[in-house]
């Protein structure tokens, strides 16, 4: 009988164990999949800036590409024909504060930068359909990040505002498509808008927040991490749990290291 009971205890805890290392897995992948957003949706507003202070060119800005190759991160600003690149901002994804190179030199788009142009609008053309219950909120807008996966390319839009103090998680979307930009399933993280003010009404300062997740989105998500670290520098909000009530857990993430903390 005694070995029936260690038998037992040995097959719970190589599952406990087994569940445990699983959970790690997937925490991990996701602080991968939220660095690239990070690193795109940043690279973006570093490169948008930029060209916003030259006088001489901003007024033909039309709009900007984003891809990545290695530890690269491009932003290419096109022309309002979109056919043409005014420049190319090269950032290092280790520093993605500020270019390491700007291409000043005006070209015509490449055939990648063609084709991602054109995944984009056609992705874009196909978001009016009711089915996706696509709204946003009056004082925020939809940042679109377009990513690259093998032949085929997801969407993410998360959520932007100009709003102070304001960190603007939930309703953000991810939809997968075949190599030609047809969108083939589709995923809404949050069921709203989450808004997080780094002030409380009484004037005291927010320092971590809290959310929870619908029961179809176990886990915290790349794009809670991404709008977070956008925004939080503009606050004094260092990190943020989300609640699952799938798993019955919290999963505290932290700026400063960039990690995801599992709290029972």
């Amino acid at each position: 009988m005694k070995k029936i009971v260690f038998l037992i205890t040995i097959v719970f805890s190589t599952i406990g164990y087994s569940q445990s290392e699983n959970l790690q897995t997937k925490l991990d992948s996701i602080i991968k999949e939220a660095d690239l957003l990070y690193n795109y949706e940043k690279a973006a507003w570093v490169s948008t800036d930029l060209i916003m202070s030259l006088e001489r060119l901003k007024n033909d800005f039309g709009g900007y590409i984003i891809y990545h190759s290695k530890d690269t991160i491009y932003c290419s600003i096109i022309d309002k024909t979109q056919k043409n690149r005014i420049v190319k901002y090269s950032f290092n994804s280790s520093n993605i504060d500020a270019p390491f190179n700007s291409n000043f030199y005006p070209s015509n788009l490449t055939e990648k930068e063609k084709k991602l142009l054109s995944i984009r609008n056609i992705i874009i053309d196909q978001l009016s359909n009711s089915k996706y219950e696509i709204e946003f909120p009056e004082g925020f807008n939809p940042n679109l990040i377009l990513v690259q996966e093998g032949s085929e390319y997801k969407l993410y839009i998360i959520m932007g505002t100009g709003e102070p103090g304001v960190i603007p998680f939930g309703n953000d979307y991810l939809f997968f498509t075949d190599s030609d930009g047809n969108i083939k399933t589709w995923k809404k993280f949050h069921s709203r808008l989450i808004p997080i003010q780094s002030k409380m009404t009484t004037g005291e300062i927010v320092t971590s927040a809290t959310h929870s997740h619908l029961r179809t989105t176990p886990y915290i998500t790349a794009t809670d991490i991404c709008t977070f670290r956008l925004y939080s520098p503009f606050t004094e909000i260092t990190e943020f749990k989300v609640y699952s009530p799938v798993l019955g857990i919290y999963m505290k993430y932290n700026i400063e290291n960039n990690t995801i903390e599992v709290i029972e």
